[in-house]
């Protein structure tokens, strides 16, 4: 019996979740509730529609053309809580040699998702928060299984994009942001890390969903605060986006 995944939504032309275009397949469910989600739509594992890795593939294959020099992106949601599927579909698109990258928050534990993390030809990994009270304000979850993620990569020698969201009276501190870098700057695996700028974008969503959205008067920080924060990042040996 195939194996189904549930899934949110479908991108054709993805030009900032990985290296060149990409097309991204939102996956259904996430076991995070960061307080800046841009797609608290994506939270329920109950929303969305099934697939076959088979019936992705033959939307994706049109596209091909155009991802030469990109790829796959999976993304959501929380792709690797699906991770049965998620090997499946990365293997579906490997016989069509496409690159397939998974963007994670690096919330399920390291035991049911290093399959497919081993399919994957790299991660982008968002790590929401070094400190773990400080991480559990961000999205009630420590960010222990995101580090063990980072070492296990390290491990594999698997590429990683990192990503870190900055924002203001959360993460825009200059010290936490130095003791991140420090953290990194001795994994070899770490191709560039990518500096967020918190934004508003996604608000609208909270209020579709009738949900309380915290930061609804939260600002995006200033150019002057982001190059600040990745010359902080750069200084540590980084490659920063």
């Amino acid at each position: 019996m195939a194996v189904l995944g549930r899934i949110h939504s479908f991108e054709s032309f993805g030009a900032v979740d990985g290296p060149g275009i990409r097309y991204v397949v939102f996956f259904q469910g996430c076991p995070l509730r960061c307080i800046y989600c841009h797609n608290p739509d994506t939270w329920s594992p109950e929303g969305g529609r099934e697939y076959t890795a088979e019936e992705i593939v033959e939307r994706i294959l049109p596209y091909r053309p155009f991802l030469r020099g990109g790829g796959v992106t999976l993304t959501g949601g929380e792709p690797l809580l699906q991770s049965e599927f998620v090997c499946e579909l990365i293997r579906a698109l490997h016989v069509h040699d496409l690159h397939v990258a998974v963007d994670t928050a690096g919330s399920i534990p390291l035991d049911k998702c290093a399959a497919a993390v081993d399919e994957a030809d790299m991660l982008l990994l968002d790590i929401k928060a070094l400190d773990e009270k400080l991480c559990r304000m961000i999205c009630g979850n420590s960010g222990i299984h995101a580090k063990e993620l980072l070492y296990y990569c390290e491990k594999k020698h698997k590429p990683v994009w990192l990503r870190h969201v900055v924002v203001p009276d959360y993460t825009l501190n200059f010290d936490r942001l130095r003791a991140l870098a420090n953290f990194l700057r001795t994994f070899n695996c770490i191709e560039r890390v990518e500096l967020l700028p918190f934004h508003q974008m996604g608000s609208y969503k909270w209020e579709a969903a009738r949900k309380q959205y915290a930061l609804r008067d939260k600002r995006t920080p200033d150019a002057e605060e982001m190059d600040k924060a990745r010359q902080i990042f750069r200084s540590a040996g980084l490659q920063v986006q």
